[in-house]
Formats: structure tokens, C-alpha cells, sequence
């Protein structure tokens, strides 16, 4: 048995998870999330808790197994707490705005235009001091993508430590070259 998938889910108070065949609907304060269970998994709900289980005893199905119970439970925790990445701009004139009207991230990065990403459905981004960005949303994957994506834009790079990094990343720093 998979150590992570037979372990139960609690489902916190005010969630509500529905199940139809293989799809999976998980319903809570912060939003809503869909899910297609693989073949060989299965899914109850049960005295406030969640159990998953699998069809087989190979190697494919112990994985999947595991997978299913780890991607429904992120999805509970969404819908609860949230997810939420922070980024940090550090170089002279780098800075973010935030267009809520249009829902766009603007970074000024040193290029000779601003870089202009599309914030998706679901995701909310909050700029403070022109340098902090805070990503937030119930979809654990989707949060971590744009995180990525954005610090993709200008990574930090290892001379001057310019760039955009997560708040907890060690950038770590090299010698520039000396004159003989």
C-alpha cells in the first residue's frame, strides 16, 4: 500500500467535495477546482474524510495511487488556505505594477520595454513597494507556474544579484574578473 495514498483527507468545514465516475469538484471560500482521477484510482467520501484507492498491485498503480491522494488533497488545501509564492525584484529601475483593469503584471527589468504578463483566472498578484510581489490562489500548480514564469523574465543572475527571485532563494555570488 502507498505510504501517502492511504492515508485519509479530512475535509475542512466549509468545503464541499463531489464526485461523478472519475471527476472530482472541490468547492470552498477561496474558489473552485476540477480534477479527472487517473483509470486505476477511485475516490470516497466518507464521515468528513476523504479516501482514495486503487484497482492493482504494479508499480504504475502504487504511483498513481499516491498521485491521486497528494493532487486531491493540494486541491482541498486550495480551496481552504490558498497557495501563495512571494517574489522579490532587486536592480536599479526594476519594478512591477499591477493593471487590475485589464489583469496584467508590468515589469520594468532593464530591457528597453516593459515586460507585460497576463495574470490568469483564479490567480491574484499583489505588488508592494514596487518590488514585492505576492502570488495567491487555490491551485497549487498555477501558483507555482506563473511564479516561475515571471521570475523567468530577468532570473537572478550570479555577479550582481539583479533580477527576480523568490523571497527565500540564495543567489549565490561570484568574483567578477581582477586586473592584473
Amino acid at each position: 500500500m502507498s505510504r501517502i495514498g492511504k492515508q485519509p483527507i479530512a475535509i475542512p468545514p466549509k468545503v464541499k467535495v463531489e464526485v461523478k465516475g472519475q471527476r472530482v469538484s472541490v468547492e470552498g471560500p477561496k474558489g473552485k477546482l476540477n480534477w479527472e482521477l487517473p483509470r486505476r484510482t477511485s475516490l470516497k467520501v466518507q464521515d468528513g474524510k476523504i479516501v482514495v484507492s486503487r484497482q492493482g498491485e504494479d508499480a504504475q498503480a502504487k504511483a498513481l495511487h499516491g498521485l491521486s491522494r497528494a493532487l486531491v488533497n493540494n486541491m482541498v488545501r486550495g480551496v481552504s488556505e490558498g497557495f501563495v509564492k512571494k517574489l522579490e525584484i532587486q536592480g536599479v529601475g526594476f519594478k512591477a505594477a499591477v493593471s487590475e483593469k485589464d489583469k496584467n503584471v508590468t515589469l520594468s527589468l532593464g530591457y528597453s520595454h516593459p515586460v507585460v504578463y497576463p495574470i490568469p483566472d483564479q490567480i491574484k498578484v499583489i505588488v508592494e513597494e514596487n518590488t514585492k510581489l505576492t502570488i495567491e490562489g487555490p491551485d497549487r500548480q498555477s501558483v507555482g507556474q506563473v511564479a516561475s514564469e515571471i521570475r523567468s523574465f530577468y532570473p537572478p543572475e550570479p555577479y550582481k544579484g539583479k533580477g527576480v527571485r523568490y523571497t527565500d532563494e540564495r543567489v549565490i555570488r561570484k568574483e567578477g574578473k581582477t586586473v592584473q
